[in-house]
Formats: structure tokens, C-alpha cells, sequence
């Protein structure tokens, strides 16, 4: 069958623009089909079922048509200026749409009137007037036609938008540029661009880009070194757009000193080193990393294989560091999920005074350690404010410093929390997980550690054990025992079972102990108070009697002031439990010997 397509063309059917990667026979039908990858995926079937592939990722962005299906007519540049700004602007609107002059528009019962219309459409139909043109999506697959020159038809465009258009490479938009020599911002978002050495250099020498300062390079699935090589043609660019292009890692640098905004929305990073090449941008004010995949700093070297997220978040001697010039970052739309992530991004980025952090699995559980996931946004607000001492606008919000004060107040005060859940031995590592927290002590005073008890699980067998001191008399005592016994015991033991366990210890009989458990605790003495020597003689001889009848506490058992006598028990002898005759995980027992 004759045709005029082949491989790499651009072509457009019903609106649908695509690029032939296929042209042969397909197994089972016995003719020849064209295989293409549609611009939007969502258009195809498959992925080229292994005859051809398509840059795309989508699994139904290819599929087969037949070589006898029309074409959607090609234009050049100038035809689509003509046809969108003059004849679109010149000739009537044809029936059934178009309005009788005398005809009135009613809207809500209100009579419309239209003003200053015919006058958009003249100045529309003046091209060689216009600065802003955007001709995407229509067909354009060359710069001229005929006589007509670019530079003649519209020579003072400032900014102009060729997205999503039938370009196979960059000759024929170098040709539609070199031209405009006003031009200054260029959108071709979209396209399908085969990057040619030749026609690059062509391109450098007759400086065909030089003018332009703002570029747009989205969805076009072009490789970054090969954005790369393109943009060798765009020295002096100072802002950058190049999303939606599949990127993961960048191998080479740009070389654009005089760079100030890069956007790389929607890509495939996964960490801030994957784009470590950036750094060397001196210029660099704002960089855009909405919407990729971005969890961590750098990927874990195989030796750390298996660490947690949160190590791997840590500084190292290949930690990418960018200039003091790039002020603002939005990593907002990625995978963000830890808090030392947010307190390297100070060093990652020391310039950075505005930051998007907002969508991020972060943002899910704010709180200090990162342990208790809670939906509360205004948390994880507050906690990144006060980790980042040096900004002045997250998501958007300016900060005061009224409101500095306040999160990190509150900052203090959950690590304050955090530290009381610890034991003492773990307070240095709970204070090292928090960056700032030794520069907001010095702010705001630290906070106030109250620690409460650790509650023993009662069902662990520390939880079942009691720890005895056993006081040995002197006559028992002996050189392996000396003044004191400690022993954990089960509290489910008997008495009999402990004197058992102290006999054996004393190398005594256990029926010849006595065991008195020193509470710690004082009880008045009854009858023992100090009366007063003022009354009657019959009171008197009442007290004095009173007096007699009482056995006095020993001195080392009486308190100061002689009213309190210490509190002892003795354990009599019986099937009771320890536990049920005690209190206390510590005890303290005096042994002494029957008389």
C-alpha cells in the first residue's frame, strides 16, 4: 500500500496529535498497520505489545491505525496566525451562531449589550501588532510558507506559546525565533522533540534563542540529558519550567548561571540528591519539586541497608548543599514522612526563608517525635515553623513573630513530654533528635520535666518479683553475708518458703528466725503524749498513772519530739503470700533470732 508516513513523524487524526514508531504487519490480520504513541495516553490500547515502545509509562498510551485513515492537515506558523487572528477575527459567525445586529440578548431578563468587541477583533486582526500569540495545538509542524516571513507577519511578539503542536525537531522553531527579535518568553510544553547535534548547532550559531529569558519544556517525555543539549541554545534563560517529564536522577548540570526559577513539578525523584546537580546553579532563587516522590535526602548506601527512615535522613560528606541564593522550595504533593528530613532541609538549602511543605504523610502526624499520628495540620505547622528557625513564609502563610513565639513554645513543650515518657538514660538521645532544642532553651527557658512513675506490665515476671534487703543481726553475720542479704523474691512465696531462703542464706534453721518488715512509716505512741503541767493534783496523779501504764519506745525507734515510734510488722509464720503480707516493690526485713 502507498503512503507518505514513516517512523518519527508527527501526524494528528481528529484532533489527536501522536508520533509513528511502527509502520509493518501485526500477527493475525495480514496488513499493514501504523503503530503510534498518542500524546495523551488515556487515547491508546496498549503499550506497543513488543513491536515498538513508547516513551510514555502509561501501559495504553500506543496503538494501531490504518494507513488509509486521514490525516489532520498540517499548517505552518504563519498560516495559524492568520487563521486564528485574522480570518477568526474578520469573517461573521456562521448560522446557526450567529446573532441578527438588531436581535437583543437577554440574560436573567436583563438586556445585554455588547461593547468593545469590534474593536478586540481589529486589534486582533493587526498581527503585525501583536506581543502575546499562542497557536498551541494547532497542527503546526513548520515556521513558513510560501513568501510570507515570520519577521513580517508579526515581528513584535514578546511571548509566544508553540505547545502541543506537530514539531519533529528544533530547526523549524529556531527558524519561527531567530525572527522575533523581541521575543522573550517561549512555551513549547508538550511536544515530541528529536534532539539533533546539527540542527542544535544551527540553531547556537545563528543565535536563534538568545533573546529568550522564560522557558517552558513540560510533558514533552524528553531525557535530561538531552534537555540538557537543548538547552546549550538557551543561555541566557532566567526562568525554567521542564514538569511532567518521567525525570528520576539528573546526571549532568546546567550551566545557566544566570538561572533564578526551576520548576520540576510532577517528575519521579525520590530524594533531594537526585537532583544534587542543581546546586551548582549560583543564581537559583526558587526551585518547584511539587508533586514527585520525594521521602528522603540521599538513598541509603548499601552498607545501611535495612536502617531506619530516620537514619537515613542524616548529614554526610555527600549530602547535596545548595547556594545562599535560593530562598524558596516547595516540596509540597511528595512523600515526606519524617521530621529529620525537615530539620536537614536547613542545611540542605541555608538560604531557604520560604518553604511549601503542606500534603505531604508528614503533615498526617505531627507530633515532635513522630510517634502518634494525629490530623491536626495546624500541629504539623507549628512543629515545622519552630524547627526552621530562619523561615518567614510556610504554605504561603507569612510569619509574625507572634507566631514564631508561639510554636516553639509549643515545640518545647512536646518535646518536654517526649522526655518525661523516657527513662533518664535516654533523655540525651530524646534532646539529639531535636536540632533546635539547646537554641530554644536559651529563647524561652526549657521545659519543666515532671516524670511520673514507669508503670510495670503485670504480666511480666519483674512485675512478680519483690526485692528484699534482709538486715543480718551481728551474731548471724559472716563474712559472705555481712550486714546485709539482698534477694528477689517471688511475691506468690509463702513465709514459710522465705524463711526457708534467709535460713539457707544464714546457715540456720528457718523456725528459729524472726522476720519484722521495717515499713519506713511512723505511728503516734498512744498514751505516750506530752501533757502539759498545768491542771489539778487529781489530774495530775492521772497522768503520772497514765504515764506508768505505757511501755515507752526504745530511742532508736522514737521520732523527734517523741511522739511517733516507727511502724513494724512482724511476718508470722502461715501459707500466706509474701505479697499479700508487704508492700512495695522494695522491702526492707529485719532478721532476728527466737529467744
Amino acid at each position: 500500500m502507498t503512503h507518505n508516513y514513516r517512523v518519527g513523524q508527527r501526524v494528528s487524526f481528529e484532533g489527536q496529535s501522536c508520533t509513528i514508531r511502527y509502520i509493518g504487519n501485526v500477527q493475525g490480520t495480514g496488513k499493514e498497520w501504523l503503530g503510534v504513541e498518542w500524546d495523551n495516553p488515556s487515547r491508546g490500547k496498549h503499550d506497543g505489545q513488543g513491536l515498538f515502545k513508547c516513551l510514555s509509562r502509561s501501559p495504553t498510551a500506543g496503538s494501531f491505525v490504518r494507513p488509509t485513515r486521514k490525516a489532520d492537515p498540517e499548517q505552518s506558523f504563519v498560516e495559524a496566525v492568520y487563521h486564528k487572528y485574522v480570518t477568526q477575527s474578520t469573517t461573521s459567525t456562521p448560522a446557526p451562531y450567529s446573532v441578527a445586529a438588531d436581535r437583543q440578548i437577554v440574560i436573567s431578563g436583563k438586556v445585554a449589550e455588547e461593547i468593545g468587541f469590534e474593536k478586540i477583533r481589529q486589534q486582533q486582526a493587526q498581527v503585525d501588532e501583536l506581543k502575546v500569540v499562542l497557536v498551541d495545538g494547532l497542527c503546526i509542524n513548520r515556521a513558513e510558507t510560501g513568501s510570507s516571513k515570520v519577521k513580517d507577519v508579526c515581528p513584535k511578539i514578546v511571548e509566544l506559546d508553540l505547545s502541543r503542536n506537530l514539531f519533529e525537531g528544533v530547526k523549524e522553531i529556531g527558524m519561527i525565533c531567530m525572527q522575533l527579535e523581541k521575543l522573550k518568553s517561549l512555551r513549547l510544553n508538550g511536544n515530541r522533540l528529536n534532539v539533533d547535534s546539527v540542527e542544535l548547532q544551527v540553531c547556537q550559531q545563528q543565535q536563534a534563542f538568545s533573546n529568550v529569558k522564560s522557558l517552558e519544556l513540560d510533558e514533552m517525555l524528553i531525557d535530561w540529558i538531552d534537555l540538557c543539549r537543548l538547552l546549550d541554545g538557551f543561555q541566557f534563560i532566567t526562568t525554567l519550567a521542564a514538569s511532567s517529564n518521567c525525570f528520576r536522577t539528573l546526571r549532568w548540570p546546567l550551566k545557566h548561571t544566570c538561572l533564578t526559577s526551576l520548576t520540576l513539578e510532577y517528575n519521579q525523584f525520590k530524594t533531594l540528591a537526585d537532583i544534587s546537580p542543581l546546586s551548582e546553579l549560583p543564581s537559583l532563587e526558587s526551585l518547584l519539586l511539587k508533586g514527585n516522590e520525594i521521602s528522603l535526602i540521599e538513598t541509603v548506601s548499601s552498607s545501611g541497608t535495612g536502617k531506619k527512615l530516620a537514619e537515613d535522613n542524616k548529614i554526610r560528606d555527600t549530602t547535596p548543599v545548595f547556594g545562599p541564593n535560593l530562598r524558596y522550595i516547595d516540596l509540597s504533593y511528595n512523600q515526606i514522612n519524617d521530621w529529620n528530613f525537615v530539620d536537614t532541609l536547613a542545611y540542605v538549602f541555608p538560604g531557604m526563608t520560604s518553604l511549601r511543605l503542606s500534603h505531604n504523610p508528614l503533615y498526617q502526624k505531627p507530633t515532635a517525635n513522630g510517634k502518634n499520628p494525629s490530623a491536626d495540620v495546624e500541629e504539623g505547622f507549628m512543629i515545622t515553623l519552630a524547627r526552621l528557625g530562619n523561615l518567614k513564609t510556610l504554605n504561603f502563610s507569612n510569619i509574625t513573630a507572634a507566631e514564631r513565639t508561639n510554636a516553639e513554645l509549643f515545640y518545647l513543650s512536646r518535646i518536654g513530654k517526649e522526655i518525661e515518657a523516657a527513662s533518664n538514660s535516654e533523655e540525651q538521645a530524646v534532646i539529639a533528635r531535636h536540632k533546635r532544642y539547646d537554641e530554644l532553651c536559651k529563647l524561652h527557658d526549657p521545659p519543666k520535666i515532671v516524670r511520673e512513675k514507669i508503670k510495670v506490665d503485670p504480666e511480666t515476671l519483674q512485675s512478680r518479683l519483690i526485692k528484699f534487703t534482709f538486715l543480718v543481726p551481728s551474731s548471724l553475720q559472716t563474712v559472705q553475708t555481712g550486714d546485709t542479704i539482698r534477694k528477689e523474691i517471688p511475691n506468690s512465696f509463702d513465709i514459710y518458703r522465705v524463711k526457708g531462703i534467709v535460713g539457707r542464706l544464714l546457715n540456720v534453721r528457718p523456725m528459729s528466725l524472726r522476720l519484722i518488715w521495717e515499713t519506713g512509716e511512723w505511728d503516734p505512741v498512744a498514751g505516750y503524749e506530752e501533757f502539759e503541767d498545768i491542771g489539778s493534783d487529781e489530774e495530775e496523779q492521772t497522768k503520772k498513772e497514765r504515764r506508768k501504764s505505757v511501755q515507752p519506745p526504745l530511742a532508736s525507734q522514737r521520732k523527734a519530739g517523741g511522739q511517733l515510734v516507727k511502724r513494724e510488722v512482724e511476718l508470722e509464720d502461715g501459707t500466706r503470700p509474701v505479697g499479700n503480707c508487704v508492700d512495695g516493690e522494695e522491702v526492707t526485713i529485719r532478721v532476728e533470732l527466737r529467744k
